[in-house]
This record gives structure tokens, sequence and C-alpha cells, in this order.
């Protein structure tokens, strides 16, 4: 079908997500193991986003952003597993056009900022380890506030101009998507319009969204270990790679997971590594991080050792 005879074909006005149709032997087991995940993860990310605002021990810029990142993971999380359970239990898997959309637009928006989050995290390590006499005046309330508030908006910016494109295609063939949610790359190969301006439009922001951060994030790792590797004692060391260790967990998974999915090609036998690895960032991720940032992190089990001893009183 050529792109631009969208107007000489018939509008289509539901998607297919295929997900893991292909495995009917394994639709409750996948149920059953999502279930558990979405659960876990809601439960984990709310009880450390409760954490960083009941415990005073708590209010400082490196919890800040943890408490930002646990309730966009919360979001995140939800944007995407209630739909893969309900597909998996019911076996309903047609999505409207403009949920589809809505869908990607949530995606899109959380994994934008949680790029950008990142690197705030990462910004604020390094002050931390690199420049310590300096950390309490560049890091105060009001500038963390506003590195929090920039990661959101800048991202809802960028998303949403993307978005208002997206939704003037047209869709008029095949209406199948290969995938457990709504990603941008199927959504615009179905397109029967002319996709080169959403093509061009995708391409920057992706590049604005996820090279900058990455560099920026690895150049601050950069500094923060060279500094580290100069301490002279070996306790100092590891005392210092502790306050940064659990965040250079989760850039690194992340990071990788999101690469490999779409650096590898998303076709032929390349497919289904490509769902897995999809699977990895969109799901496993949400429920890693916050269990990475409470066994890795003392000032998080002390709080939630004195959160259940209020409980207990």
């Amino acid at each position: 079908m050529e792109k631009g005879e969208g107007e000489n074909q018939t509008s289509i006005t539901e998607f297919i997500l295929l997900g893991f149709g292909n495995l009917p032997e394994l639709q409750i087991l996948l149920f059953l193991l999502f279930l558990v995940i979405y659960i876990v993860t809601m439960a984990a990310n709310m009880v450390i986003a409760a954490l960083v605002v009941a415990d005073q021990h708590l209010h400082t810029p490196m919890y800040l952003f943890l408490g930002n990142l646990s309730c966009l993971e919360i979001c995140y999380t939800s944007t995407i597993l209630p739909r893969v359970l309900a597909s998996l239990l019911m076996g309903n898997r047609a999505i409207s056009v403009s949920q589809c959309i809505i869908q990607f637009y949530c995606f899109a928006l959380l994994l934008t900022t949680e790029c950008y989050l990142l690197v705030v995290m990462s910004f604020d390590r390094y002050l931390a380890i690199c420049k310590p006499l300096h950390y309490v005046t560049h890091m105060n309330g009001r500038f963390c506030i506003q590195l929090a508030a920039a990661s959101w908006i800048s991202s809802f910016v960028l998303i949403t101009i993307l978005i208002s494109l997206v939704s003037q295609l047209a869709f008029c063939g095949p209406n199948e998507i290969d995938h457990f949610f709504c990603d941008l790359t199927p959504i615009i190969k179905l397109s029967c319009s002319n996709t080169s301006l959403v093509t061009l439009v995708t391409l920057i922001f992706s590049s604005i969204d996820t090279l900058p951060p990455f560099l920026l994030t690895l150049t601050s790792y950069v500094y923060i270990i060279s500094t580290i590797l100069r301490i002279p004692s070996t306790t100092g060391r590891q005392k210092t790679f502790s306050t940064c260790s659990s965040h250079l967990i989760v850039v690194t998974i992340f990071y990788v997971t999101l690469m490999t999915v779409y650096i590898l090609p998303n076709t032929g036998a390349l497919r289904a590594p490509s769902k897995v690895f999809s699977v990895l960032y969109t799901v496993l991720t949400p429920l890693i991080n916050p269990l990475i940032y409470s066994l890795r992190n003392k000032e998080v089990k002390e709080a939630l050792r004195r959160a259940l001893q209020k409980c207990r009183i």
C-alpha cells in the first residue's frame, strides 16, 4: 500500500496488539507472573515515595529525585501492565487508534522524563562526590525542585509536539501490531499517510531525549569514579562508592535494555528477543529500581525500619 493514498482507503478504527498471543499455552502463567510483578512494583514504589515524603531524614536532594522516580515508575507501570493483564485474561487484543496513541503518549512522556531524571540524579552524585564543598550551596531545595520540574516540563513539551503529528496520521491497511503495547515504530509502519515528517521529528527528538542524557550521565560517572579512585583508604573508597552504586546499577540496566531494544532490528529472528528486552525495560525495570534502592541504601532501610516501628506503636 502506497503512503499518501489514505484518502482512497477505508480508515481503520482499531489495532490488534498481538502481544504474547503466539504462546497460548502460557497465557495463564504469564497473567499470574505479570500480576505479581504489577502488585510488587506498585507497592515497592509507593513505599519509597511515602518514605521520602514522611521521613525528614530523607528530605535531601537525592531522595527528592528518588521520590520523583518512584512516582514516575508507578505511572509508567500502570500505562503498560493493566492492558497486558486484561489481554492475557480476556483474550481481547483490540485497542482503538485513539487509545493506542494515548498509551504511547503516556509511555513516551514517562520514558523521556526518566532519562532526564536519571541524568539529574547523576549530576547530584557528581556534585556530592567531586565537589562536596559546593554541594549544599548548589543543590538547595529550590534548585532541586527546578531540576525535577524541568525534567517533566521539557518531556511534556517534546512529546506533545510529536503526538500532535502522530494523531494526524491516517490508518487504512493492516492493523496488527506485533507488540504488547503501542510503540511508535509499529504505529508509523501501519500508517497510509506520508510519514516522512513524523519520522524526521522522531529522529530529532529521540536524539535529544536519549543521547545528551546518556553522555552527561556517562561523563558524570567518569569523574565520580576517577575521584573515588584517588581516595587513599579502601574504606573511604567503599563508603563513597556506596552512595552512588544504587544509581549506577539502575542507570546501567535502563540504558542497556533501552538501547538493545531500539538498536536491534525488530524483524525476523530478532523480533522475539526484542520483545523480551522490551519486557525488561517496561516491566522489570520499574520493579528492580525500588528493590535496588531499598536493599543497597542504608538511609532507605533505616527510614523503613522507623516507619514500621511507628506502625507497631
